[in-house]
């Protein structure tokens, strides 16, 4: 291997060998794998319903209904994320390779959250509601980014250690 393509894999380092074997030996990792594709499913649906709600004020309930459902995903997805985390790296959060993730994450929760509250307490209309959801929205699709591009470099990495191994 060059010494270019050196620095390339280092760059890319998510894992030591150690964290990527208990990272392929933890059923965490395929609940993880499970969810994820599960809760863009549901995104899709739900953003579907909260975007005919606001262009046609019909299906409010439909809409309402589908954020919960969202919200109580990705509150699953974050704890069973947080194990798979404490399993891999040894902390639940915030571990170097995902820290900006977990970060970016805190803010989608909050968002989620912010929703549940406005609903729960009527202090913001339905309108007000749908627009705290697309917020919420917004910063997951950002976040479920920055997801898919570790999980790039992860097999970027995978690839790049392959190749220094002598055959």
């Amino acid at each position: 291997m060059s010494k270019g393509n050196g620095a390339a894999a280092k760059a890319v380092q998510l894992y030591t060998p150690e964290e990527r074997r208990r990272r392929d030996e933890t059923v965490w990792t395929v609940v993880q794998g499970v969810l994820a594709p599960l809760q863009f499913l549901v995104f899709l649906v739900s953003l579907a319903l909260v975007l005919r709600y606001l262009v046609t004020g019909a299906g409010y309930e439909a809409a309402t209904i589908s954020v919960v459902i969202k919200t109580l995903v990705l509150y699953t997805i974050m704890v069973t994320g947080a194990i798979w985390e404490k399993v891999v790296f040894g902390k639940y959060l915030f571990a170097k390779a995902f820290f900006w993730e977990d970060v970016f994450s805190m803010l989608v929760i909050f968002l989620h959250t912010l929703y549940l509250w406005a609903l729960l307490t009527g202090n913001v209309g339905p309108t007000g509601q749908m627009v705290i959801a697309l917020a919420a929205y917004a910063a997951y699709v950002i976040n479920a980014a920055q997801f898919l591009w570790k999980l790039r470099q992860a097999r970027l990495q995978g690839q790049a250690d392959s190749a220094e191994v002598p055959a």
